[in-house]
């Protein structure tokens, strides 16, 4: 007896749930419906005691000078430039009393002006860009800024319902003293007609925590006849802070 795959739900479908579920919340909520994947990835045991030395131990190391300027330049390839709107992104970092958040290390990843990454699990049929990889990385300067120069996304296909979407977007890493201290979070940019349509973006139920997602253009930050600007503060703690990733959704 031959077994079928389940059919898809409809957009239509994905919507009501997005509507029916509890409202207020300002981050990612734990085993989100609409977000299918996610009902498999949240935890749903008690957690267990991790020995963060030991962790240490197997994380990763880079000091300051390990992370090269050009690294925050993802337009820069051997082979040549890459395709698409040049856009420069820029903020700050700060605490929950609006400090600076100093010599923070920020990594960036995206898909190329396609919508499409460099990953074998990527099999969107959309063109790979040879001149971009999609990711980079920076330090906080002493005022907490960050500044990378990049090709804007594309929106791709993700599967999770029939025709869906996901809207354009930058996925941001932060690293605190220390490499378990890791967090994630996404950037989107404003105007998107895919919000609504989004479960991951929706699965942040209150709208002003999802709003501080969302990067504002700035004129002057643009640059003539050469690239885009846009910025986006991430405030790590208190009742502005930025909606983070938790691990169930890593």
């Amino acid at each position: 007896m031959n077994e079928t795959a389940a059919p898809l739900p409809t957009q239509a479908q994905i919507s009501a749930e997005i509507a029916a579920a509890p409202s207020g919340r300002s981050e990612p909520a734990l085993g989100f419906a609409p977000y299918r994947s996610s009902l498999l990835r949240f935890p749903t045991k008690d957690l267990r005691q991790a020995d963060p030395e030991g962790a240490e131990l197997l994380a990763p190391v880079f000091g300051q000078h390990d992370v090269d300027p050009l690294e925050a330049d993802l337009t820069i390839q051997a082979g040549g430039e890459p395709l698409g709107e040049r856009i420069l992104l820029t903020g700050r970092v700060l605490d929950g009393d609006g400090r600076p958040v100093r010599h923070q290390l920020v990594e960036i990843w995206q898909a190329n002006a396609s919508g499409r990454y460099i990953h074998q699990r990527d099999q969107h049929p959309a063109p790979i860009d040879p001149n971009f990889t999609g990711v980079g990385r920076c330090l906080t300067d002493a005022d907490g800024n960050y500044s990378f120069t990049t090709i804007k996304p594309g929106p791709y296909p993700w599967q999770n319902h029939r025709n869906a979407w996901r809207p354009a977007h930058v996925h941001f890493s932060l690293f605190g003293t220390d490499f378990t201290q890791r967090l994630v979070t996404q950037m989107y940019f404003p105007g998107d007609q895919l919000f609504a349509l989004d479960p991951i973006y929706q699965s942040i139920t209150d709208p002003a925590a999802r709003e501080r997602l969302v990067a504002t253009y700035e004129h002057d930050l643009s640059q003539h006849e050469w690239l885009l600007g846009y910025r986006w503060d991430i405030v790590l703690t208190g009742s502005h802070a930025t909606p983070l990733e938790g691990e169930d959704h890593a």
